[in-house]
Parts: C-alpha cells; sequence; structure tokens
C-alpha cells in the first residue's frame, strides 16, 4: 500500500506543478508556434486502481483495470511567443480486471470508455536544438465514464455472488501535459510529437449495480430477485504516453541563409541583421522588435559609424499590374526600412547615422516565380559599418 501511496501523492502534485512551470516559462525562449494548427495522437493510457466503496454484497476495495487505448484530436492557434490554446476531444477504451480485496477473490469481465472535451494552455520551449522542441501545459474540461462491466466474487466461506455494473457518469476534468515535438525537414510546418499526459475526473464517480448471489452462505437471490445498489469509484488517476502529428497552416519563415550568400547592392558589414515583415505589411512585429533591438544593443557597444537599412519585398504586390506593381513594392521597401529606423532611434541610436533605402521586389534572397509571395523575400536588412 506505501508504493500505491507515495504513487498517488505524486499524481495530485502534477497539476500545480505544471502550473507552477507555466508561469515561470516567461523568461524562457520560445519556438514560436503562429496561427492556426491542428493535431492528433493516439497511444497506451493505463489507470490507477480506484478506491471503491462498499457496494451490494462487495466489500471496499479498488478497481484494478487493464492497459488500455487512447486517441485525441485538438485544433489550436498559437500566439507566436511560444504560448498557444488548443480545444481537444479525447476517447479512452480500457478492460476490467478485478476488484482488489483482502475479504475474497474476484474476476472481472467487459470494459470502460472516458471521453470528454477539454481547453488547454501550453508553452514551446527552444533549447537551442532546431530538431526537439520540449512543451508543457494544463488543461480543463469536461468528460464522461462509460461503464459496462461484470464481477464474480467468492469468499472463504464457500459464498459467491455476481455483480453488474453500467452507466455513465460525467463531471469536470483537468490534466497536466508534457510533450517533445520534432520538426520534420522535409514539410514545412508538420512536426512529430511524443507526449505524456496525467488526467483526472472529479468524482465520487457513481455507476449503478445489480447483485445476485450468496455471501457467508445467506442466500440473497435465487434467481427471481435482485440486490441493487451504487458502484462508486472515489479516485480516477490516468497516465497516457502517446505520439502524434501536429501540423501548422501558417509556420515561422526558415532561418536566412548565411549572410556570405545573401546578394545586397551595398558591400558586406561586419554585421548584418535581418527582420521579417508579413505580406504587404510595414509594422514590425515583436520577433523584428526584438531583432532590432538585438541589432541596436550591438551598434552601441561596437565602434559602429554608419548603419544602413535596406527595405525589400517579394515580387507579389497588392495593387496589380507590372508597373503599378513595382511602383507599390518600391515604396513598401521604403516604408519597411523607416519602420526599421524609427524602431532603431527608440531604441537609442542617433538618427544621423541611419542611411535608409528601398529596392522593391529587387535583390530576392529566394529565386520565385513571377507574383509569388515569398516570406524570405518580405526583410529589411541591416548593416553595420
Amino acid at each position: 500500500m506505501k508504493p500505491r501511496r507515495i504513487l498517488l501523492a505524486q499524481t495530485l502534485l502534477s497539476a500545480p506543478l505544471a502550473a507552477g512551470l507555466l508561469l515561470s516559462a516567461v523568461s524562457v525562449h520560445a519556438q514560436p508556434v503562429q496561427g492556426l494548427y491542428i493535431a492528433g495522437e493516439g497511444g497506451g493510457t493505463l489507470n490507477q486502481d480506484q478506491r471503491v466503496k462498499s457496494t451490494a454484497n462487495f466489500p471496499d476495495g479498488r478497481d484494478r483495470w487493464k492497459a488500455g487505448a487512447v486517441g485525441i484530436g485538438s485544433i489550436g492557434w498559437g500566439l507566436g511567443n511560444g504560448f498557444r490554446v488548443e480545444v481537444e476531444g479525447d476517447y479512452r477504451n480500457m478492460g476490467y480486471q478485478r476488484l482488489v480485496t483482502n475479504t475474497m477473490s474476484t474476476k472481472g469481465d467487459g470494459r470502460r470508455q472516458t471521453y470528454g472535451v477539454m481547453v488547454n494552455a501550453l508553452f514551446d520551449l527552444d533549447i537551442g536544438k532546431p530538431w526537439l522542441f520540449p512543451y508543457f501545459g494544463a488543461g480543463v474540461g469536461y468528460g464522461w465514464t462509460a461503464t459496462h462491466a461484470s464481477l464474480v466474487g467468492h469468499n472463504a466461506a464457500g459464498g459467491s455472488t455476481t455483480q453488474q455494473i453500467g452507466g455513465t457518469y460525467g463531471n469536470a476534468t483537468y490534466q497536466g501535459i508534457f510533450g517533445l515535438s520534432f520538426p520534420v525537414p522535409w514539410v514545412v510546418g508538420l512536426s512529430a510529437t511524443a507526449e505524456y499526459r496525467f488526467w483526472t475526473m472529479f468524482g465520487p464517480q457513481s455507476h449503478g449495480v445489480t447483485s445476485i448471489g450468496n455471501i457467508g452462505g445467506t442466500q440473497v437471490a435465487q434467481g427471481v430477485s435482485t440486490v441493487s445498489g451504487t458502484h462508486k469509484t472515489v479516485t480516477d488517476f490516468n497516465h497516457s504516453m502517446m505520439l502524434g502529428l501536429r501540423y501548422e497552416f501558417n509556420p515561422a519563415p526558415p532561418p536566412p541563409p548565411p549572410a556570405a550568400a545573401i546578394a545586397a547592392p551595398a558591400p558586406q558589414a561586419a554585421r548584418s541583421y535581418l527582420v521579417f515583415f508579413d505580406w504587404d505589411k510595414a509594422d514590425l512585429t515583436d520577433r523584428a522588435r526584438s531583432i532590432v533591438n538585438e541589432a541596436a544593443q550591438a551598434a552601441a557597444h561596437v565602434a559602429v559609424t554608419r548603419i544602413t537599412v535596406s527595405g525589400y519585398t517579394d515580387n507579389s504586390s497588392a495593387h496589380p499590374g507590372e508597373k503599378a506593381g513595382e511602383e507599390y513594392n518600391m515604396k513598401l521597401s521604403l516604408r519597411r526600412a523607416t519602420a526599421v529606423k524609427a524602431e532603431l532611434m527608440r531604441d537609442g541610436i542617433a538618427g544621423s547615422t541611419i542611411d535608409i533605402h528601398g529596392y522593391g521586389d529587387t535583390h530576392p534572397l529566394v529565386q520565385t516565380g513571377p507574383n509569388t509571395k515569398e516570406a524570405q523575400n518580405r526583410r529589411v536588412e541591416i548593416i553595420l559599418r
């Protein structure tokens, strides 16, 4: 009993521990999942022995379940700063083994199924490995347990009884989540996942029972009557291990090529930084501001005489037409360069040391066909001289 009590205490600590880690993660670098994504996973699931209150013709004990299967599907939204939220549907199925008690030997049969909906909050970590991103989180929701099982018991006095357990019970649920994601390099936006979940439902869970038989030689029913009661399980702690896939519909652009491979109109500088923009946008994202701030800090700590800020676009345009599109992209690239200059000045760099240029859709990082939206070509390059 002592190891089981220790395991129970550990599981009760899982949810508050996950919440504490979630709050402390703000200071950790994050792999930004941004925008809409879907995920699916499946694997094995196992319930800890469930404490059962006394039922008709049976003593107190613990329900023991066989290992089963679990499947989860979810749809979510990444905030671009490491945090994401999602809604999931879950299903678990496992077979009944027996009631663990010291006063009789038992054998069970049948199954229990749990299913429900949950809302999860998660945080993705960047540990400096492009192929591995751990994540963790917690969720709350509502679920149902449908049980259809039978139990046969024999005691030392020669008595025996048979019990039928059935019905569906619903209540609030919560869970803790820890997983690892592995980006698939040949499919942009796709990641494989390996995940552990601790899940529980509030109780006690109540299912109806009918018993027929005799205990201690006293006849309870002789085939014409039954004893009815309630099968109440006080604890419900579930552990699941799963493998799955997650697909992001708007993944972050891949890292740019090394600076030595960048074709630019200005001579190569000792240090350069790239800032990327959304399509037809000149405003800075949180990620873009952090890169500009990094460039400003570098400029403040080295002997920089000039800073060149060059804006570019891809060869698509919000204003169709060859000439109109070129003119619009030229102005858009200059607006992007101007936005970066303003951010550098807010970070303490003197405006007189900053030169800005707009080059439109010329000098792309990635060669594409005409009228193609390419994230790596929508950029501003900061060069410290």
